[in-house]
């Protein structure tokens, strides 16, 4: 069977370009590593940043401006912020109903986040947005080679059911989410390990910006799995404190802002607090418990399971990688990846512009949105056709006896010397360990070091520290 458009990825950027490509009538199928909730969209707490009115665009695209450091691209934040007040009716039309009240994150101006379940507005939005789609879903399988000749997209090689064979389209969007894996402390979905990325670069595709990976700074990390518990932004947004052993609130001494400072900025404030000997707790005793209950339900409930007393005892908390602002570079007007005639990259994977070397908080549901959507509208439009070629399945080693262990390491190294705060010799350390072990793993976790490599590369091409970026040479 051939489609008129293949997937890779089950998030909200994927199921909603699925959509408007369903809805124009073209056959689509979304392909997914695991099961089809098992990604970053899924696990996103704090909501979906969309600007209150006209008067207020203006002031939400300089906050994306600041919150990147000025890295951002112009035309893709005005793009990103405009198109807010249209999706607010869009969604509330396709019957999506959000909490009452707009709430207020990190380095926002004004309450402009609206939330959905309290902490739950990713699980919530996806849970609807996929009721309703009528996509074909083929699960728990491994997208392991592109296939392209010259500058066109004719499909995608699986593995699926220990079985590798290739599916053909017209059109193929890579939806696949971020590079969690690659750090020891995360809160990425299990299945988001940057293995397209890596491909990308495989197949000659060009990547931008992979040294702005964005750590979050309130994370639960004492949990007994690899994906570690999120603290949503809106917690500090309503009122939560960030403080030592000593109850002392110290971001201050870092940024005249304190808790609603950028998430680098409180992020690298509370590891070098951590580096001085200083334990950092998330100190939430203002709220009231019923409230706390309701508007996070989530947190509270898996807090309670690891038996911290919430409201009344103060959660410890580390950063953690988060998300990352580059990726495969796309033309912002049609999603397409540049140099391409029929393949699109969304959401997380792609490099947009939109975010520049910060992420503001809540911005990627909407950067979701948007430019899925806008992709969606230029397969639709173009109607491309691709020949009826037949490609060899490659006859590459996927698996090797010891990828577990080369996994872990890599994921050591990275937070270690990659992370937070970055060196010249960290860096090349980190870079030496990847060039060295290649070799010894098999395909797929060899497309993890690949993109692991570009992040190193780009880390050390640029020497002075922007954003999230933090060189401390």
């Amino acid at each position: 069977m051939k489609f008129d458009c293949i997937i890779i990825g089950s998030g909200i950027a994927g199921l909603w370009s699925a959509k408007f490509l369903n809805e124009a009538g073209k056959k689509t199928l979304i392909v997914t590593k695991n099961q089809v909730w098992d990604c970053n969209s899924f696990y996103a707490q704090g909501g979906v940043t969309m600007a209150i009115d006209e008067n207020d665009v203006p002031i939400h695209i300089e906050d994306t401006f600041k919150a990147g450091s000025f890295h951002n691209k112009k035309e893709a934040v005005e793009i990103l912020s405009k198109a807010s007040l249209s999706l607010k009716k869009e969604l509330l039309d396709y019957g999506f109903k959000f909490d009452p009240g707009v709430t207020k994150e990190g380095a926002h101006s004004v309450k402009r986040v609206y939330h959905a379940g309290g902490d739950a507005t990713g699980r919530e939005l996806h849970r609807f947005i996929f009721k309703k789609d009528k996509s074909y879903l083929l699960d728990e399988a491994v997208v392991f080679d592109f296939l392209l000749e010259d500058d066109v997209a004719y499909g995608v090689s699986v593995l699926h059911k220990n079985r590798k064979y290739n599916i053909y389209a017209n059109n193929v969007i890579i939806a696949s989410g971020g590079v969690g894996a690659l750090y020891k402390y995360d809160t990425n979905a299990r299945t988001i390990s940057g293995d397209l990325q890596g491909l990308a670069v495989e197949k000659g595709i060009k990547l931008k910006d992979m040294e702005m990976t964005q750590f979050h700074p309130t994370v639960f990390i004492e949990t007994r799995f690899s994906q570690k518990l999120l603290l949503t932004e809106a917690l500090r947004g309503e009122g939560a404190h960030i403080i030592d052993e000593n109850g002392k609130r110290f971001l201050f001494e870092y940024d005249k802002r304190g808790e609603l400072a950028g998430r680098d900025i409180v992020s690298r404030a509370i590891f070098l607090h951590q580096q001085k000997g200083h334990k950092v707790f998330l100190d939430v005793s203002m709220f009231d418990e019923e409230y706390f209950k309701k508007r996070f339900p989530t947190i509270y409930q898996k807090l309670r399971d690891y038996d911290i007393n919430i409201p009344y005892e103060p959660i410890p908390i580390s950063p953690a990688f988060h998300y990352m602002m580059g990726g495969i570079e796309v033309d912002i007007n049609s999603s397409k990846v540049l140099g391409f005639k029929n393949l699109y990259a969304i959401g997380e994977v792609a490099y947009t512009g939109v975010h520049g070397a910060n992420r503001l908080a809540s911005n990627s549901l909407l950067e979701c949105f948007v430019f899925a959507k806008r992709a969606a509208e230029d397969i639709v439009k173009k109607n491309f056709k691709t020949d009826n070629i037949e490609f060899d399945i490659e006859k590459k080693e996927l698996f090797k006896k010891e990828d577990k262990k080369y996994k872990n390491r890599l994921r050591e190294v990275m937070w270690e010397k990659v992370g937070i705060i970055r060196t010249k010799r960290g860096l090349n350390y980190a870079l030496e360990f990847i060039e060295n072990s290649m070799d010894k793993v098999g395909y797929l976790t060899k497309l993890r070091f690949v993109t692991a490599k570009e992040i190193v590369k780009a880390a050390l091409k640029r020497e002075k520290p922007l954003g999230t970026h933090f060189r401390k040479d």
